[in-house]
């Protein structure tokens, strides 16, 4: 029943949320059905059908005669506030509803109905300014919620500059900068949605600390360099396998040995079962998009793999645009010579962290100390040492023996 009828339940929001319900309703205000019904220009059956399912969705609440709104209306559906997710809902009602009423046409024809295709080269395009702020207001208060989920189970604060490929409105620096005060990014995207960032960052005192560099990720062949984090949130749902491989080999270019890549995402299992909020996102892109589709953690970790990536690891958290993060490093050289003399991976873990304390605790980042190069170089000639006296040793043990032999005899 449930499945049959969500439908009732996303209307009554979108409709209380095109009426301005809850914004009228803002700081402790109260009203009755007969207010309402004043105020909204509403005849008075209406609005008493309207008030009662907003409160039975856990939106408002009764308080004498009169509604008001949860503490959760009060916070993300409150016209102004920092956290309004009136944005997305409007995107989904305007945009993604129409579209989803054409599903089995996406099925049949394995095109988006969200847009037209052989009118726009892209769903991103700026053709649309209305639909556009739409999509950015929607996106932004996701990303917000969802970087601050990243942050708490990755720490940024090893790192110094981020790189936010497809950025969009610069949520995700803007988050994270806030959290990590020695963190710095740069958002790349689309010339157009560089200027909606650089407003964003602006209002929230960060342009000190975060960039825009216009570009396009899907036709430029190199990603902006000098940082050593580069974040892929919520983009390669959007294109297809090759893409994404593409997109993860130009991360492996662009970033210095030591480097991090990080993919956010609503990821599915390894039997494409689920979870549903991933599966159906997965739908969502079938309308939305040419080639998109959401990837199973498997998928993730093969492509980085495929990319160079090694220490890859999973972090799964709970988020609106996001159940975890895949993680890939770039290979500093260091580990490539450990691995070419045949040290496993924990002895090489072992070497690596020795050598670092001997030659200094400094980095390129910091601009003091060892830079990164100059601690391979030395960790490189230690382990070299190393394998060359374990060679030594050998030496040693084979003529050892072949004396006791020549002695017994």
């Amino acid at each position: 029943m449930r499945l049959s009828t969500g439908f009732w339940s996303f209307k009554t929001f979108a409709a209380a949320l095109e009426l301005s319900l809850f914004t009228r309703l803002a700081e402790g205000r109260t009203m009755s059905a007969t207010e309402v019904s004043a105020e909204l220009g509403l005849p008075h059956r209406p609005a008493d059908l309207l008030l009662a399912a907003c409160a039975s969705l856990g939106l408002l609440e009764k308080r004498g005669d009169g509604y008001g709104n949860t503490a959760l209306a009060e916070m993300f559906l409150v016209e102004g506030r920092p956290y309004y997710f009136g944005g997305f809902v409007r995107y989904c009602d305007k945009r993604e509803y129409p579209a989803w009423d054409r599903v089995v046409e996406a099925l049949r024809t394995d095109k988006p109905t969200a847009w037209d295709p052989e009118a726009q080269d892209s769903p991103f395009a700026a053709e649309d300014s209305q639909m556009l702020q739409l999509f950015w207001d929607a996106m932004h208060c996701i990303s917000t919620f969802t970087a601050r989920a990243l942050g708490e189970v990755y720490d940024f604060g090893k790192h110094a500059r981020l790189l936010d490929v497809g950025g969009g409105s610069g949520a995700f620096p803007i988050e994270l900068c806030r959290h990590y005060p020695n963190l710095s990014a740069t958002v790349y995207d689309l010339p157009h949605v560089c200027s909606i960032a650089d407003s964003k960052i602006a209002g929230a005192g960060l342009s000190g600390r975060i960039t825009t560099v216009a570009g396009d990720f899907l036709c430029d062949t190199e990603l902006p360099t000098g940082h050593d984090v580069i974040l892929y949130s919520m983009i390669m749902h959007d294109w297809g396998e090759d893409t994404n491989r593409e997109l993860l080999a130009r991360a492996y270019e662009a970033l210095a040995p030591g480097g991090v890549v990080i993919i956010s995402e609503l990821v599915l299992n390894a039997e494409r079962t689920g979870p549903a909020e991933a599966a159906l996102m997965g739908m969502n892109m079938l309308i939305e998009t040419r080639a998109g589709k959401n990837y199973s953690e498997t998928e993730y970790v093969t492509w980085l793999q495929d990319a160079k990536f090694c220490d890859i690891r999973t972090l799964p958290f709970v988020a609106a645009g996001a159940n975890g993060v895949i993680i890939g490093v770039k290979e500093r050289p260091i580990n490539q010579v450990a691995r070419e003399l045949g040290m496993s991976h924990e002895t090489q873990r072992n070497w690596v962290h020795a050598a670092e304390r001997q030659t200094g605790p400094g980095s390129a980042a910091s601009g003091s100390g060892f830079s990164v190069a100059d601690k391979d170089a030395e960790i490189a000639r230690l382990l070299r040492e190393v394998a060359e006296l374990r060679q030594e040793k050998e030496i040693l043990r084979t003529a050892a023996a072949y004396f006791a032999k020549e002695m017994d005899r």
